[in-house]
């Protein structure tokens, strides 16, 4: 398969996101269809199985031609899927702060996503927040509405690091919760750093999106290098919150150690945790490809049909 491959420096300077979601997406489809995922075929999504003895009426023969084998046809109401994309636009998404690598990434895997969604007729909308909601839109599946969303996206790219905005996960996934009228895949980008929420209340937030029949895939967005693996230069550094401002100075060398451990111990804690309540959890590194993503959605997408 072909890797998605970007170069998060230059997203800020894109002009039209909407364009550049749809190149990603068919780049992502030709790639399925040369590989050995073909299964996951985004078609696929709208097809089932020809079961033996039923009328072959809607038999998608095309499909048959390309692949040998028996797919009918699913009707509108079989295939429509309706998913709630949740994008975390606090100050720690802005890091590194000179591309705003984490939340570059994030904006540009919810726009093939919104844009794959809409291809397979399925309804979409956007939620995205900090220390509040900022903006939270319908689920629709129009075309109008997806160049919305894009749009939306694209003007989320080009503003400002915002002054020191806190992340407050918890009350925004109850609210969101609430709000759902019906069952929904909630996709959620976010680094999950919080200076102000533990793991408790954020996973207590994500069991009521569960209770609420609602199935949840969780990208937790990390530039691995600096944040996970802590690889710094060995000289002193100041360190400042992108969210609180508070400044500390360390030489990098002294504390490496012990900041991996806490790190790995916090992944362990959340893996846990995400398989205790059937919550997907995909770890994404800035270095990786954006077909993760999708990938990683087009497997939920055939639990929940």
């Amino acid at each position: 398969m072909s890797r998605i491959t970007v170069d998060l420096d230059n997203v800020r300077n894109i002009q039209n996101l909407e364009f550049l979601a749809k190149r990603l997406v068919e780049g992502f489809i030709t790639g399925l269809h040369k590989s050995p995922y073909h299964g996951f075929s985004v078609e696929f999504s709208e097809h089932r199985l020809y079961n033996s003895g039923e009328s072959t009426r809607h038999m998608d023969w095309k499909v048959f031609a390309r692949t040998e084998k028996l797919f009918v046809k699913r009707f509108e109401e079989e295939t429509n899927l309706r998913c709630q994309l949740i994008l975390d636009v606090s100050g720690s998404m802005y890091y590194p702060t000179n591309n705003y690598g984490k939340l570059s990434y994030a904006v540009l895997s919810a726009a093939a996503l919104a844009t794959l969604l809409q291809k397979q007729r399925d309804a979409v909308g956007l939620t995205t927040f900090s220390d509040q909601i900022e903006l939270q839109t319908p689920i629709k599946s129009t075309g109008a509405h997806l160049h919305t969303l894009l749009l939306a996206l694209q003007q989320q790219l080009q503003k400002p690091a915002p002054p020191q905005k806190e992340t407050r996960l918890a009350s925004m996934l109850h609210h969101v919760a609430q709000q759902l009228p019906k069952r929904s895949l909630v996709v959620l980008f976010s680094d999950l750093l919080s200076q102000y929420e533990q793991l408790d209340e954020i996973f207590m937030a994500l069991q009521h999106l569960r209770h609420q029949q609602h199935e949840v895939l969780l990208f937790h967005i990390t530039h691995a290098e600096t944040e996970e693996e802590f690889h710094f230069p060995d000289k002193p550094y100041t360190f400042q919150g992108l969210e609180n401002g508070e400044k500390i100075k360390v030489q990098p060398s002294e504390i490496r150690e012990e900041y991996v451990k806490a790190m790995r111990q916090f992944k362990n804690e959340l893996k846990l945790r995400c398989g205790q309540y059937r919550i997907d959890l995909v770890t994404v590194d800035l270095r990786e490809p954006l077909d993760k993503v999708l990938q990683a959605y087009l497997v939920k997408r055939q639990k929940v049909r």
